[in-house]
């Protein structure tokens, strides 16, 4: 079988987009989709199902996707032991995170890394859903949801504290004082039926009928729109305490917390660069509590 062959085929598992693989592989899209098919004829079975939306995986190319991941990782392995022998600490270590959480609390607490560690670099990649580790889409995730049934490494990175904000100029006019005054006033949240996980779905915990007149699936267009006077709406505290335009809203009665969770495949977690960056963000957030939980 042609190693190749299967690259193209993983590539296409992750993005499941035969235009952005194409892209990533440097390759033309229709030798993407030649090579797929030569693949597919070679098993005698049909490893994706092709609709307008993408390329997803059949049952028999979930488990060709596993097998040739883990071929891809042993060789990834054998070249990071043989060419790095002494050069544990170095290369590049992908994480993969949400955006608030990854602008706001990631990138600007590298700096400390890269002095200690100038050999690794970093790749900051931001999802809108839960990162497929198994995919290889990254080699450490920040994930806000803890995952359930797997074989990769799970820990605990931190519970951080989020709360209800608005700009000082629109609380100024029409400052809320209890919780039954919330719903007549402009609200500012997710869209719903776009959620990737219901840890983003906060206005059921609020208790009060609330009908959002601004939504985003970005939690930064979100701030960005609180920060205008266009409503309230719910922050993480690392976010919204760096901004002095924005204000607490009832801050003694809402308050939630959320937790974020690092995850990492086995064979990752082995290699020098993936443990230093895995410990380097634990003891991060260990030391930010009063940033990511301000009292």
């Amino acid at each position: 079988m042609n190693w190749d062959d299967l690259r193209i085929f993983l590539e296409v598992s992750r993005t499941e987009k035969l235009s952005v693989a194409a892209k990533r592989l440097s390759l033309d899209p229709s030798t993407v989709s030649r090579r797929l098919h030569q693949l597919e004829e070679s098993l005698s079975t049909q490893l994706f199902e092709r609709t307008t939306s993408g390329h997803f995986l059949t049952e028999d190319g979930t488990k060709l996707v596993e097998s040739a991941r883990k071929i891809e990782q042993n060789a990834a392995m054998a070249f990071e032991q043989i060419a790095n022998q002494n050069q544990g600490d170095s290369g590049v270590v992908r994480i993969g995170v949400t955006e608030a959480f990854g602008n706001h609390f990631v990138a600007p607490n590298l700096k400390e890394l890269k002095a200690l560690h100038p050999q690794i670099d970093i790749d900051l990649l931001h999802f809108g859903r839960n990162v497929k580790i198994s995919r290889n889409e990254a080699d450490i995730a920040i994930a806000i949801e803890k995952p359930k049934g797997t074989s990769m490494i799970v820990t605990k990175l931190t519970d951080y504290t989020l709360k209800l904000y608005g700009s000082k100029s629109l609380l100024k006019s029409c400052p809320p004082n209890s919780i039954s005054d919330l719903s007549a006033m402009s609200w500012v949240t997710y869209v719903d039926n776009l959620l990737f996980t219901e840890q983003l779905s906060f206005l059921d915990e609020i208790g009060t009928d609330i009908v959002p007149s601004f939504r985003s699936t970005s939690v930064n267009s979100q701030f960005a729109a609180i920060k205008s006077g266009l409503g309230i709406g719910i922050l993480p505290c690392f976010l919204a305490e760096t901004d002095p335009e924005l204000t607490p809203v009832l801050p003694d009665t809402i308050c939630l917390t959320r937790s974020f969770w690092l995850v990492t495949h086995p064979e990752l977690k082995r290699l020098k660069r993936v443990s230093i960056v895995w410990d380097y963000l634990k003891a991060l957030a260990e030391t930010n509590q009063n940033t990511l939980q301000p009292s």
